[in-house]
This record gives C-alpha cells, structure tokens and sequence, in this order.
C-alpha cells in the first residue's frame, strides 16, 4: 500500500515544526552558557563591555547551531514519532497497511533536505560568523596576533614586534618539515604607531631561527635612494608550527571555499589532513541527518508497543552521549593520522545508520 501524499506532508511537517522548536531551545540554552562563560573570561577587563560579549555570543550561535543539527534531528524524530504513537496515530496507520519504512520514508526525506540545507547554506553562513568572531576574541582577549592568509593570487601575513609590524606578501610559497621559503617577496615594514618606515622587496625569504633570511633584497625608504643588499635579515617571532597554525581553521571556512583552498595548501607543501577531515563530514551530513532518524524510529516503536517515556527519552540522551564520544573519538585518530581522512569522516555517519537500519528491521521484520 501506498503512503499518501497527505499523510507524508502531515507527518514530514510535523517532525520540521519539532526539529524547529527542539533546535531553538537548544541553542537558546547554549546562547546563556556562552554569554556567562565570555563574561567569566572577560573578569575586570574595561575594554570589554556587554556589547561585545553579546555580539561575540550571537556570532557563535550559527556555529553551535551547525553541531546541534544532528541531535535536533535524533530528538525531533522521536517526539514527532512519540507524538503519533500517543495520539494513536501511529497504531491507526499501522493497521491500515503501511509499513514502517513507508511512514518514515517522508522524515527521512526531510532529514536529508536539512543536511543539505546545513552544508550548502548554513556552513558558509556560520564559517563567516565564526571567523568573526574568532578575529574579535584575539583582538579582545588575546590580543593583536600574527596573521596569515593564503589564496590563489599568494601569501600575505601579518607579524607584530616591540618596534611596530610588518606585513609580507609573496607570490609562491614552499614548505617541508624543516623548512618555509617565500619566493617573489614583499615586505612593507610599519613602526610604532602605524607610521610606514620602509618596503623590502626580495628573491626569497627562508624562515629561520628568530629571522627572514632575505635573498638579493632592495630597500625602498621614503625619499632615500634604494638600497640593495645580498642578504638581509627581518626579526620574527614565527615558526614552522606557529606559521601552520596560523591558517584558518577549517571551521571558519565555507563548504564552497574548501576545496579550493585545500589544493592550494598541498601545493605549498603543508598539510591540509584537517581541512579535508572537515569537508568530509560536512559531505557526509545528511547521510548523518537520516541516521538519527532511524535511531529515532528504533526507540519509538519500542515505545508504542512497550510503553515507558522515561526509555525514550534515557535511550535518545545515552545514543546522542555516545555518538557524540564516538565521533570525537574517530575525528582525532582522523586528525593524527591514525586512520584515513575519509574513513575517519564517514564511519560516525555510516556507523549510525547500520545500527538504525539494523535495529529496525529486526524490530519490523524480525
């Protein structure tokens, strides 16, 4: 028998409106505990006020959102199937034929329309918010730090001393383990307070202990003859480590700006393991999505034939406390290259939906 195109919208609506209300209670919840941590953080500091930790909080918010999705998945899949059990709706569709694969087919639809919409639309969204916020926080709480951004066109970064900052751009960066060299350097040296002092341009620049050793460098000072010099040296306080570290975390970057940004990593010789991770698990989302769903199911139809609201709602909090260990646990070993990137990013997701699928049919078929 087929399902109705009434009832799918019925029942697809109804788990939307859950998944709604449940993900803004949530993070309602998040938002406060958020706001009483910046505020703890922030202590006696004046030049923090409560504009900046509510701004701060509400930046993260999308970002918070975007990990709460699957669980505002798990828990609004079994209130909407407890809901239909309850009100005997469930029974009554039951008997008229409809199987339980049929009846979940239009939420696990919904689902993975939401993972879709989570890594198409809210990603980007809540990258670009989370790197705002993470600018403001170490301009707030950590202060002024060194910066680094790399694209297509080159390199530009940022680096802070006593004496002022000096900002370097080069064309073609190379890296190993032991080594960073940029190629086609320009360095545009800044004193204290911001006034422009003078412009290094460069072959070559090689990062070495406390210093930029500058290859066949010409010094441009404002109105003075340039000066050219085999070798030159500019104070630093960066290192191979602090350099890596200084890309943008895979957070802060888009699902449409990862992949680029990930080839443009491997060609300058870094490690882009964390950023692939990450795309990864935002391709396997609504894969995820879908699974939650089922797990749901599992626990609800326990429910409509045994009974017991505390089993559902002890058994959803126990499965969301352990998919979500298990899913950290997988990511680190994924990060420090115990297993495979795409082993590590799609096991969580792939793991859940055998047990769901597994648990269902031994419930509806077995």
């Amino acid at each position: 028998m087929r399902l109705s195109l009434t009832l799918s919208t019925y029942i697809g609506r109804q788990f939307l409106l859950n998944f709604a209300v449940l993900l803004g209670i949530i993070l309602m919840i998040v938002f406060l505990f958020d706001i009483i941590e910046l505020l703890r953080r922030a202590g006696n500091n004046p030049e923090i006020g409560m504009g900046n930790i509510f701004e701060m909080a509400f930046l993260k918010l999308p970002y918070m959102g975007q990990q709460i999705f699957p669980f505002a998945a798990l828990f609004g899949g079994m209130m909407t199937f407890w809901r239909l059990a309850r009100h005997q709706e469930l029974v009554i569709t039951r008997a008229s034929g409809i199987s339980a694969w049929q009846f979940l087919l239009p939420v696990i639809v919904a689902a993975f329309l939401l993972g879709v919409f989570q890594m198409m639309a809210l990603n980007p969204f809540s990258s670009a918010s989370l790197l705002r916020f993470e600018r403001i926080e170490s301009l707030l709480f950590k202060g002024n730090q060194s910066l680094l951004s790399v694209s297509r066109g080159g390199l530009w970064l940022r680096q802070s001393s006593e004496d002022g900052q000096s900002v370097i751009y080069a064309r073609y960066l190379s890296s190993d383990r032991a080594q960073v060299q940029l190629n086609d350097v320009t360095v545009f040296v800044y004193g204290r307070p911001d006034e422009f002092s003078e412009r290094i341009d460069a072959k070559s620049a090689v990062l070495e202990d406390g210093f930029w050793r500058l290859e066949n460098a010409v010094h441009r000072q404002p109105e003075q003859t340039p000066e050219p010099e085999d070798v030159s040296w500019l104070e630093t306080d960066l290192t191979i480590d602090s350099i890596q570290d200084s890309f943008a975390p895979p957070e802060t970057m888009s699902f449409w700006a990862l992949p680029g940004f990930i080839s443009t990593l491997e060609e300058s010789g870094f490690s882009a393991r964390r950023h692939r991770l990450h795309l990864h698990a935002l391709v396997s989302s609504p894969l995820l999505m879908c699974a939650m769903v089922l797990i749901a199911a599992t626990f609800t139809l326990r429910h409509s034939r045994r009974g017991g609201v505390t089993y559902v709602i002890g058994g959803g909090v126990l499965t969301g406390f352990l998919l979500y260990f298990f899913s950290d646990l997988v990511f680190a070993l994924g990060r420090t290259e115990s297993i495979p990137v795409t082993l590590a990013a799609w096991t969580p997701s792939g793991v859940a939906t055998l047990l769901g699928l597994t648990a269902l049919l031994h419930l509806e078929d077995g």
